[in-house]
């Protein structure tokens, strides 16, 4: 079993291990590979299709398998390595360590949102954007968005989701208005006056390549979704009593039938349901 560090907390030597492991899925084409999947299930409330990574129950348990199978191929490069996590209520402006030179680098320009800094900065040419290209070759952010800022979310937002102890509500989606753990984790149970809360208010916050379907072009993706897949793992112990949901699958008639995954039924692309994604004790723990 192996442990997934506190970003803040890794050593030059791990964070150069890391960066260099990524570097080499990118120049292979496996990385590129993992932004078409996610890009593949990245799937609308407007669109009547099956979604399973986004706006439906099975975000948690999708995504926790999406880390597990990178995670694999970074330490085939090497096996001292674990994903970090960044929790943002904590390391919340772009003077973080995460942003630092040697590591995820920072901001981009004003003029293209270009990141010219750290190893994925496009001038390095390690790092060129293949996938869902809409700005350019090169990886974008814009942190905090100065000309319209927002912050990343506190940790009383954080621990309003987590007191919820309802999983998920019908309709399974982005509009459930009776709020659900999912929901308000992901993002979507917010006032009109504030669109985004949690997992999106982060995806927003840094900008550019993160704000949409292929926002694993940008590695920091890989640490704030872990620190999601411990969030998770906080609401488990909160609410030992309270399990995924729809734990049954949902009948013809409903007119989220075909849309959402229940407890046993098989996700795409591994075709393994959500209980067998509720825990993983075995493979990997937290720093606490």
């Amino acid at each position: 079993m192996y442990t997934r560090q506190n970003q803040k907390n890794l050593t030059r030597a791990q964070k150069k291990g890391f960066v260099a492991a990524l570097l080499e899925l990118k120049r292979n084409g496996t990385y590129d590979q993992f932004v078409r999947t996610h890009d593949r299930w990245f799937v609308p409330d407007r669109e009547r299709r099956l979604r399973v990574g986004h706006m439906s129950p099975s975000f948690f348990p999708w995504h926790r398998r999406y880390l597990l199978d990178f995670e694999n191929k970074l330490r085939e490069l090497d096996p001292g390595l674990a994903i970090p996590y960044w929790d943002w209520t904590t390391d919340r402006t772009p003077a973080s360590s995460l942003w630092a030179e040697d590591f995820m680098g920072g901001t981009g320009r004003a003029s293209d949102r270009q990141v010219t800094t750290g190893p994925f900065a496009h001038a390095k040419g390690n790092w060129p954007i293949t996938v869902g290209i809409t700005e350019g070759r090169f990886l974008t952010r814009n942190l905090g968005r100065p000309r319209n800022p927002i912050t990343l979310p506190t940790a009383a937002e954080l621990q309003w989701a987590i007191d919820d102890p309802v999983y998920d509500t019908d309709p399974w989606d982005s509009t459930a208005s009776a709020g659900g753990f999912r929901n308000k984790l992901e993002g979507w149970a917010a006032p009109r006056s504030e669109r985004w809360r949690n997992h999106n208010k982060v995806h927003q916050w840094i900008g550019g390549h993160m704000t949409g379907g292929t926002a694993p072009n940008d590695p920091v993706f890989w640490l704030h979704h872990a620190f999601v897949d411990l969030v998770w793992d906080r609401w488990q112990k909160q609410h030992p009593r309270s399990g995924y949901l729809p734990a049954a699958p949902l009948e013809r008639y409903d007119l989220q039938y075909g849309r959402v995954i229940a407890l046993n039924e098989p996700m795409p692309p591994w075709n393994v349901p959500p209980h067998d994604l509720l825990g993983h004790q075995g493979i990997y723990r937290y720093e606490a």
